[in-house]
Parts: structure tokens; C-alpha cells; sequence
């Protein structure tokens, strides 16, 4: 048993000894042999589970989530902290600096007219702080571990700030047009049917960009529609004693523009 006081409500304080205590040779095993590379997957899932919070308007799970990504952030400080390079005041130190430098109209003597002024500023205090001396290298500064439609939107947000962009969305169009006829001529034996594909990713993102779409929450959308149409035809095909596995595609459609027509009366 390991030297700790319970109480009835625990503080910040008490989670960085907690994990602390995890981490000792009397702790938990688990938790020792544990590494960043380990637990990098855990920081996303529980990142995503908090966003899926937000996204449900639960305030009592967002608490619970929240709790989880602190965890995963104390748990990454205490493993730098044994190996003596950095510890969590060191996190909060850095994050802290950062805010007071990033809004000099709040600690400093800039003056802003709007929070388009705040968000142009922000980036050319980011990059002058990152010494970035090129739009590439803003760039490349945008993390590879997003998911690819986020990666693609910051990446051409960023080159559209220096003008690198179509005046309206009907050149978006039209590169969505072309690239998709590159799939099927790719497809056909001219050229990368993946990489044309990705061409084509990247395209349709850029339209996302023009009506100000978040594609990532766009895709979610589609994909929570057609898992609900799919439910919709399987209990269609399971009302008339049939299973899916038995019927023909064609069968299958038809309950599908059912279902399609059943959503839009």
C-alpha cells in the first residue's frame, strides 16, 4: 500500500501525484512499462471522445472526457519528468508565455479593431516565433498526424492567405471536374489511381473551404446518413423475410431509394 491521503475531492495537484505514485517502483506495473509511443493512440481516442461530447451537447460527459485528456497530458509529462528534460510546470510555463505573447492587444499595447485583426496578428506572431521565413515552411509546419481532410484544409487556408487561390468557388469546381476524369483515365491504366485519387480529395476539400464546410464534419454527416439508410433497408429486408445476403443489388437499391424517399417526405 502506497503512502496516500483519500479525500472526498481531489485537486490538479492531487492527479500529477497520482500519476506520480502510478509511475513508482511500488505503483502500478502497467503504468510503468508504459511509453509515448505506448500510449500515443489513447491521447487521440480520448481526444475524439471529448469532442464527440461537444458534438452531443453533454456537459457531463465533456467533464468526464476532459478529466481523461488531462490524464493523458499529465501522463506524458511524468514520463519526460524521470527522464529529468521537462515537467508539467514546464507545460504550463511554455503554454502560459505563449498566450501572453499571442495577444499582445490584451497584455501588450497593440490595439485590434476586430477578430479578423486578432487571427492575422496570432499567425504573424506564430510564424515569427517558429522562425518561419517562408509561406512553405508554414506549410510543412502543419502537423502530417491529422486527419488527412483537416491537413488539407489548413495547408490551403494557409497558401490562399498569400493569394495562392481561385477568386470564386467556381475554379474549385472545375478542378474537382478535372481530377475526377484523371481517376477514371488512372483507373483505365494512364496513371496512379491513388494518387489521382488523392488529387481528387484534395479538390473536393478546397470546395469544403470556399462554403466555409468543415469537410471532416461533412463526412461524418454522410457517413451517419448512410449508416442510417443502411438500417433502414436492412429492417426493410428483414420485414419481408429476406436477409441482405441473399438479395441482389438490385433488390437492394430499391430499398435504398426507398428509404432516400422516406427521409425527404
Amino acid at each position: 500500500m502506497v503512502d496516500f491521503t483519500f479525500k472526498e475531492k481531489y485537486t490538479y495537484e492531487d492527479l500529477l501525484e497520482i500519476m506520480r505514485i502510478l509511475r513508482c517502483p511500488e505503483g502500478c506495473v502497467w503504468d510503468r512499462e508504459q511509453d509515448h509511443k505506448s500510449i500515443r493512440r489513447s491521447f487521440i481516442e480520448e481526444t475524439y471522445e471529448a469532442v464527440e461530447a461537444i458534438d452531443n451537447d453533454d456537459p457531463v460527459l465533456l467533464q468526464e472526457e476532459l478529466g481523461d485528456v488531462l490524464l493523458q497530458v499529465v501522463f506524458h509529462a511524468q514520463i519526460e519528468a524521470e527522464a529529468g528534460r521537462f515537467t508539467m510546470d514546464d507545460v504550463a510555463d511554455g503554454i502560459c508565455k505563449k498566450m501572453i505573447y499571442r495577444h499582445p492587444h490584451v497584455f501588450g499595447s497593440v490595439e485590434v479593431k476586430n477578430s479578423d485583426e486578432v487571427l492575422t496578428n496570432w499567425d504573424a506572431l506564430k510564424q515569427k516565433e517558429k522562425h518561419q521565413k517562408s509561406t512553405t515552411e508554414t506549410l510543412e509546419s502543419v502537423a502530417r498526424s491529422l486527419p488527412g481532410l483537416i491537413r488539407a484544409e489548413k495547408v490551403q487556408h494557409k497558401a490562399a492567405k498569400v493569394g495562392f487561390d481561385w477568386d470564386e468557388i467556381s475554379g474549385a469546381l472545375d478542378k474537382v471536374r478535372e481530377e475526377t476524369a484523371e481517376v477514371a483515365r488512372a483507373i483505365d491504366g494512364d496513371g496512379d489511381p491513388s494518387e489521382e485519387l488523392g488529387d481528387l480529395l484534395f479538390a473536393v476539400v478546397n470546395v469544403a473551404r470556399f462554403l466555409k464546410t468543415d469537410p471532416e464534419d461533412a463526412i461524418n454527416r454522410t457517413t451517419d446518413k448512410f449508416i442510417r439508410r443502411f438500417a433502414q433497408v436492412e429492417q426493410a429486408a428483414k420485414d419481408a423475410g429476406r436477409s441482405l445476403s441473399e438479395m441482389s443489388l438490385a433488390e437492394m437499391d430499391a430499398l435504398w431509394d426507398a428509404a432516400k424517399q422516406k427521409e425527404h417526405e
